[in-house]
């Protein structure tokens, strides 16, 4: 079970977060009725990390059921692309943002909150900017655009300490080649959750991810 402190800071609670398991479990299109038996499904399996896309059925409700249930798991939000959005999970009890793109005031509203952000990001260009903005990570999206020798050329110019998330097409064979090129962890989608797919089911894939990854 998760053992994250809940009133760490935002940078702090990351890094529990990535020490525990640097996978972020993307729960696109999961209902409010679903999130109890998937979140637990995630949580026992060893994730830390949880998002619920904002273009979900009734996203606010999934975040605010699952952070109930869930105090020392890190849960929030995917595709949050405005500020409102930002202020609307952080009152569902989410503290987790993560956006497709970089927008400067989604993470400066995310840091006014003291939630952490992960912004979308494609380019060095982008990664700096986003890193200067006060992003606690950077999402590298869409992967199927990213190899690792990017990943690799990126981790040659950014911090050492940014953390590089591929987000997009990131299955438990592809993984290994991002891990040796640099990538701190990944956001996993449909490979993990789709819906209409069981708890069970999402347990058994929480695993192949889980060994691939400790691999």
């Amino acid at each position: 079970m998760n053992t994250l402190n809940p009133t760490s800071t935002p940078h702090a609670l990351l890094a529990q977060a990535m020490t525990q398991l640097p996978l972020i479990a993307i729960l696109r299109g999961l209902t409010p009725a679903e999130a109890p038996a998937i979140g637990e499904a995630l949580v026992t399996s060893g994730f830390a990390i949880i998002e619920v896309p904002l273009n979900s059925p009734e996203p606010l409700r999934s975040i605010a059921a699952l952070a109930q249930q869930f105090p020392q798991t890190l849960i929030g939000a995917g595709t949050v692309l405005n500020a409102q959005h930002v202020k609307d999970v952080h009152a569902a009890g989410g503290r987790l943002i993560v956006a497709p793109n970089f927008n400067p005031a989604v993470v400066a509203q995310a840091l006014a909150l003291n939630m952490v952000v992960l912004p979308g990001v494609a380019t060095p260009s982008e990664a700096f900017a986003a890193l200067d903005a006060g992003a606690h990570g950077l999402k590298l999206f869409p992967a199927e655009m990213i190899s690792p020798a990017t990943v690799k050329a990126l981790r040659a110019v950014l911090p050492p300490e940014a953390a590089l998330m591929p987000v997009g097409g990131i299955t438990p064979g592809n993984m290994a080649a991002y891990q040796s090129a640099g990538a701190s962890g990944f956001g996993l989608g449909s490979a993990l959750y789709a819906p209409g797919r069981s708890a069970q089911q999402v347990r058994d894939n929480a695993a192949e991810f889980v060994r691939a990854f400790k691999a």
